[in-house]
């Protein structure tokens, strides 16, 4: 996190489950999603990313301002200030 635009990349872990995909971002404690593919898996932890951030905001304002989010197919970008 940083001026200028930096941006946070998070790796994810994604893993076949009965009902789909369960998706966890082991740089996020707690941060977890799941989809019915892995597109949708995906798409939720996002998501799922982002809400995580603004509540972090909201607790410690001071980290940041959450700007953007890329496709998560291009790797989820986060750009914070």
């Amino acid at each position: 996190m940083g001026a200028g635009g930096d941006r946070m990349k998070y790796n994810v872990a994604l893993k076949k489950s009965e009902e789909g995909y369960s998706v966890s971002v082991p740089g996020l404690p707690g941060c977890w999603s799941q989809g019915g593919t892995e597109d949708e898996a995906l798409s939720n932890i996002g998501e799922a990313i982002l809400e995580y951030l603004e509540v972090a905001q909201e607790l410690l304002p001071s980290h940041g301002i959450i700007r953007s989010m890329h496709s998560p197919w291009a790797g989820l970008h986060v750009t914070l200030d």
